[in-house]
């Protein structure tokens, strides 16, 4: 990535915006223990606690190199007589950067919350059944070498962003927010587990019909997706100025758009599910909202905000009938919604920036390079993150016993539960 230059307002609002983007962690955990069981909520917050801890640290050791930073050029290959940045060459444990604001320092910061958020995606997908040392184990692999890969590519000056002066594809591949390097990797990590660890006991009858397994907590899930949008102007915010050169004067366009995704998506998921099943779902509301969210995450700085409604609209209507499909037909157990809301989300955001965006140099040629980095996720991170995990499962199985299963994760593994003056088990969801 090309130095950034920060003016001293850009600085202090991107430090502002980096403050309360730890709100998005916080809701997406929230959300993924409402839609678990009961028996699994102190298991699920002590997962998401030690998610953030492994991707800090791991980031901060290894991630932060292989992003690369502003001071230093990355490993370069030449193909055609051009070159293409494939790696970062940064600092491990930031050694050698001034340790203040500096741009390097904020990139960084925002890149330890990104790599925490995109681990904590696939918790949902694993929800009553991956244990907390593969949780751990998997989100050292997402946050030491697949985001920070994929983070070069899109952020770092990598060859994704390197399309549009090596090939005239837009101005290369843009993702202001992380809607890829964050959503789509993390939702793909999500698929992959669901694949690894196999639907959980009881959901699927012997002729293959699904059994519903409500979330234990609604207000959860809805308090959850009200924290992530402030989280997510934070995200937004900072990414916009860091990674698309927004001036402070653009950034209101940011946050409405940000909002107006989410709104549209709530919208969507409100009125598909009421249509549909006579009433409004309230858990797929607030995953329509959280998959706008993540749409916005890559065309909030390059949109208007009446097509910003737009991408929300599409986005919740995706997500609602996307939740539907892995469940009902393609027999996808995924409890928290993630490979819907992030995956599908985030690569619908991805092409609403070549389709809606409003850059000099756009057209069909900035629908072709976010069409590139879609299909370098699909096509490569995808099958990697599958196969380091397949390999992870060998040396530290994922998923819990029966017995554990059955017990509830907080006492097989915790040996406590979250609710203690409550009844938390109910078997005829293990029938």
């Amino acid at each position: 990535m090309p130095p950034v230059q920060l003016s001293e307002l850009q600085t202090a609002l991107c430090i502002v915006f980096l403050l309360v983007a730890p709100l998005a962690l916080a809701g997406i955990a929230l959300m993924s223990t409402g839609l678990g069981r009961s028996r699994n909520a102190a298991h699920s917050m002590l997962a998401a606690l030690c998610v953030i801890a492994v991707a800090a640290c791991t980031y901060f050791f290894i991630g932060t190199a292989l992003q690369g930073s502003g001071d230093r050029a990355g490993f370069v290959i030449w193909l055609g007589g051009k070159p293409w940045s494939v790696a970062g060459k940064g600092h491990f444990m930031l050694m050698g950067l001034p340790l203040n604001a500096a741009p390097a320092v904020l990139v960084a910061w925002l890149g330890i919350l990104s790599a925490a958020l995109a681990g904590l995606i696939p918790l949902g997908s694993g929800a009553d059944r991956w244990r907390l040392p593969a949780i751990c184990a998997s989100t050292a692999l997402l946050s030491g070498i697949t985001f920070p890969l994929f983070a070069h590519w899109s952020w770092g000056g990598g060859w994704l962003a390197q399309l549009g002066a090596n090939y005239g594809l837009g101005i290369g591949y843009l993702d202001a927010g992380g809607a890829g390097a964050i959503h789509v990797l993390g939702g793909f990590t999500a698929l992959s587990l669901t694949w690894l660890l196999g639907a959980r006991r009881g959901k699927y009858t012997s002729d293959g019909m699904p059994m519903a397994i409500p979330g234990h907590n609604a207000v959860f899930v809805l308090f959850g997706a009200l924290l992530a949008l402030v989280g997510w102007l934070g995200l937004n915010g900072a990414g916009a100025m860091l990674f698309a050169g927004v001036e402070p004067a653009r950034l209101p366009l940011v946050a409405l758009n940000t909002l107006l995704c989410a709104a549209g998506a709530a919208w969507a998921g409100a009125l598909t599910t009421r249509i549909r099943y006579t009433k409004p779902d309230a858990s797929l509301t607030a995953n329509g909202w959280t998959g706008g969210l993540a749409a916005s995450s890559a065309c909030c700085a390059f949109i208007a905000p009446a097509a910003a409604l737009i991408v929300g609209f599409v986005a919740g209507a995706l997500v609602a009938f996307s939740v539907e499909l892995l469940d009902l037909r393609l027999d996808v157990d995924d409890p928290g919604g993630s490979v819907s809301v992030h995956a599908l989300g985030g690569v619908w955001g991805l092409l609403a920036v070549g389709l809606f965006g409003r850059m000099e140099a756009g057209g069909p040629g900035q629908l072709l390079a976010q069409a590139v980095g879609i299909a370098t996720l699909l096509g490569f991170i995808l099958p990697v993150t599958w196969g380091l995990n397949w390999l992870l499962n060998r040396a530290v199985p994922g998923r819990v016993s029966a017995e554990g299963e059955h017990q509830g994760m907080d006492l097989y593994e915790l040996g406590a539960g979250a609710y203690p003056e409550f009844v938390t088990h109910a078997d005829e969801f293990m029938r």
